[in-house]
């Protein structure tokens, strides 16, 4: 972890797993404390990829404005550096006029770059990666950690052997480079501009599982595939472009493109692949220093927002 200036200024920040509610309850926090939301959503940045990536509704952007959504088109290649960089200006040009950022989303590595300064190392590898989610799938994230001490000792020791997504990262980095995570980390950190004041909501799984699948449902009903299927024939997507890669995308390239026929096998294919990046985003802040916790089942989003609120003014 980068050295960080103890009087560095603090940015609010929203986090939590996927369908759990952190838009609704950014937008109410921006606008109580006048402030504008900067998006940590490795997904919404994509032009075009509205109904899968559950951006933020016309609604919901007019009561409170959202930067770093619908930056870059589907088959540019965007990373946690760049990511921080984007938002430290954005949060710099936000201040200076008097407004307050409130950082919003789930995306574990770009809120770890923005706060912690970590140099991520080289850009993805798209077929290693995939590789590697595939032996995740079949052989778990355990054997993969047991891997990752092997190979990069030291990262693994920092790493919980069930965080899939940093072990996975890690092993990207060895196998596509032949250096280790730690090692391109030791090149050179980014001294962060701003420290988190991190606030994470939660729900028991069940209900969250609900509401994934819910939302997938949802997402179906509001024409979902025939996004993807515009996108592809406008060649703004392909597979194996970056934003393929998303959950959503992914699974209903081959539908819309004619490969697959199989409509509900690849909706119930999503449910399950969102149901299990939810866990990985949990997992990864649960390991994070510093989160305060909302169970927002418990509390509904005016009464999240109200605790957030209230402990940023006091």
């Amino acid at each position: 972890m980068a050295e960080r200036d103890a009087n560095a200024r603090h940015l609010l920040a929203v986090v939590g797993p996927t369908g759990v509610g952190k838009t609704a309850v950014g937008v109410h926090v921006a606008r109580a404390l006048l402030g504008e939301i900067v998006s940590a959503d490795s997904r919404q940045i994509y032009r075009g990829m509205d109904v899968g990536t559950a951006k933020p509704t016309h609604w919901e952007r007019r009561l409170a404005r959202h930067h770093l959504i619908d930056i870059v088109e589907p088959s540019e290649t965007y990373d946690a550096a760049r990511f921080a960089a984007e938002a430290e200006s954005v949060a710099r040009d936000l201040l200076a006029a008097g407004i307050e950022p409130v950082v919003v989303g789930g995306t574990g590595f770009y809120l770890e770059s923005l706060f912690e300064g970590l140099f991520e190392g080289p850009g993805r590898h798209d077929a290693v990666r995939a590789e590697l989610e595939g032996r995740l799938a079949r052989e778990g994230a355990p054997a993969l950690h047991a891997e990752l001490s092997s190979v990069d000792p030291a990262t693994a020791e920092r790493l919980h052997p069930n965080d899939s997504t940093r072990v996975v990262r890690a092993l990207e980095v060895y196998t596509s480079t032949g250096e280790t995570l730690s090692s391109w980390q030791a090149k050179g950190k980014r001294e962060p501009a701003y420290r988190p004041t991190y606030w994470g909501l939660t729900m028991p799984r069940e209900l969250l599982y609900e509401r994934i699948e819910r939302r997938v449902d949802r997402m179906m009903e509001t024409g979902l595939l025939n996004e993807v299927r515009s996108l592809l024939e406008s060649g703004r997507l392909a597979a194996g472009m970056p934003g393929a890669s998303g959950v959503g995308y992914r699974e209903l390239i081959p539908v819309a493109s004619g490969e697959r026929d199989d409509i509900q096998g690849a909706v119930e294919t999503i449910k399950r692949n969102t149901r299990r990046y939810a866990k990985r985003q949990m997992t990864w802040f649960s390991s994070t220093p510093g989160v305060t916790w909302i169970d927002i089942s418990e509390t509904g989003v005016e009464g999240a927002a109200e605790r957030i609120l209230t402990g940023a003014r006091g």
